[in-house]
């Protein structure tokens, strides 16, 4: 492309300028579609973390709900004597404790929309 080069006759630089602003076209489309699949694949990414969270609170909200009857039922489970041990109102506490804080932890998970 210069001219101070004997080499290419001016004849034939027309020619040459044409097919070098071809070149720097087809560099630039390139450049900016390298940019386009790169900002596609960044936000195909951040959906995919974005569906992983929702999953995530889903499975620790269930978690933590079913946390609540483990402690409890291994709370009485032990053979040890506790407030209640061997009588009908122990039963009926655990089975409230249960019942109650499974329930509450269902509603507050609900209502901030993580099941």
């Amino acid at each position: 492309m210069r001219r101070d080069h004997a080499l290419m006759p001016d004849v034939l630089y027309p020619y040459y300028q044409d097919v070098y602003d071809h070149i720097l076209r087809v560099n630039e489309s390139t450049d900016s579609l390298r940019d386009l699949v790169s900002t596609i694949v960044e936000t195909n990414i951040s959906l995919r973390d974005y569906r992983q969270n929702q999953i995530m609170k889903k499975v620790t909200s269930w978690a933590a709900i079913i946390a609540v009857p483990t402690f409890i039922t291994g709370w009485y489970g032990e053979n040890v004597p506790y407030p209640g041990f061997g009588q009908t109102w122990g039963v009926v506490t655990s089975a409230a404790l249960v019942f109650g804080g499974s329930g509450a932890l269902y509603l507050v998970f609900k209502r901030r929309g993580w099941l």
